[in-house]
């Protein structure tokens, strides 16, 4: 089976559009969605384009997702990012039953897929966790392959013989820009489209009515933070210190 993973769209339509006409993408056996889809400028657009995939698409619950259904319901906190009490009043009450149901894992192929880790989808590991955090966030995994998303950071690593893969970030990458993805078949790859970035910050600004769209796009799609800076950031917030 070869199987395209996405994670972390963010709601940003044209780098979803640019990853789905990837030919390898409009040729798999199932395209897995490892959350964090729609809290971002286009929320209720994304959702009915990757409702669309029809029984190809693999839904996968990311912390986002959840609460952005929580905080669309009132019965949530609102995530400290502008755009994502915006996002959460876009959507509409007929979306939130998908996002309640979305289930924490979902194992393909003997291959583990989570958004986080397999036990929570807000915790953080990185390519350079040490493999003793590694090994408490799989334990009782029986999978020889995980992928999850949730940094934004695509990689490949071994954890004590176990292979993991972040595909990175669609729609918010950190380090290069473009829309990043993972295809898995006979191996892993890590893929990388690119696509006409001012372009999208166009069309971004003028089908978003969010009213800080043009900077909120610059800062994510144009400029995207580097893989330094996010570690830097992702690095503090493990270690329960502020970053600065």
């Amino acid at each position: 089976m070869r199987i395209a993973v996405l994670s972390d769209i963010h709601g940003v339509l044209p780098a979803l559009e640019a990853v789905l006409a990837e030919p390898d993408v409009l040729a798999a056996d199932r395209i897995v969605l490892l959350g964090d889809m729609l809290a971002g400028p286009m929320p209720v657009e994304t959702l009915e384009r990757l409702v669309s995939l029809g029984d190809r698409a693999v839904w996968v619950r990311g912390n986002a997702d959840r609460e952005l259904a929580a905080s669309a319901r009132g019965d949530g906190e609102f995530v400290p990012d502008p755009i994502f009490p915006w996002a959460a009043r876009q959507l509409r009450p007929g979306d939130l039953p998908l996002l309640d149901a979305l289930p924490l894992t979902v194992t393909l192929d003997d291959v583990l897929f989570c958004h986080a880790t397999p036990r929570d989808d807000t915790e953080i590991v990185l390519v350079d966790s040490p493999l003793e955090r590694w090994a408490e966030v799989l334990d009782g995994v029986l999978s020889d392959v995980v992928v999850l998303g949730h940094t934004h950071m695509p990689f490949t690593r071994l954890a004590d013989r176990r292979l993991v893969v972040n595909p990175g970030s669609v729609g918010m990458p950190y380090g290069t820009g473009g829309a990043h993805w993972a295809l898995l078949g006979e191996g892993v790859e890590l893929r990388r489209t690119p696509y006409d970035v001012e372009e999208a910050c166009r069309f971004l600004a003028a089908r978003c009515a969010y009213p800080d769209i043009e900077e909120w796009a610059d800062f994510f799609v144009r400029n995207p933070a580097s893989d330094a800076e996010a570690l830097r950031v992702f690095s503090a917030s493990v270690r329960g210190t502020s970053a600065t």
